[in-house]
């Protein structure tokens, strides 16, 4: 029994790791999911016209928005990556 407890746990891990290694990766979103990604990392601008346009587009590239409404772009590096003419993010 304590061998099958074992085993369950070390699969459970296992599996936890796993998907949070493969989880929320560029590629991950179907372009129907953007808009909704979109509208959660906006939330909080006060640009939201803005930051919407250029997130669906930087979301149908690369179909990945990052986690949360600030920060975390090294969650998608393609969406990180994108600049605009001057070098700036293209992004939000």
């Amino acid at each position: 029994m304590a061998k099958f407890i074992c085993a369950f746990l070390f699969m459970l891990v296992i599996t936890f790791v796993i998907q949070e290694t493969y989880a929320g990766g560029e590629g991950s979103l179907r372009p129907q999911d953007c808009a909704g990604a979109c509208d959660v990392r906006c939330s909080a601008t006060m640009y939201k016209k803005a930051c919407l346009t250029y997130c669906n587009y930087c979301c149908a590239k690369c179909l990945c928005v990052p986690s949360g409404t600030y920060g975390h772009k090294e969650e998608c590096p393609c969406y990180a990556n994108m600049r605009t003419k001057r070098g700036g993010p293209k992004c939000p």
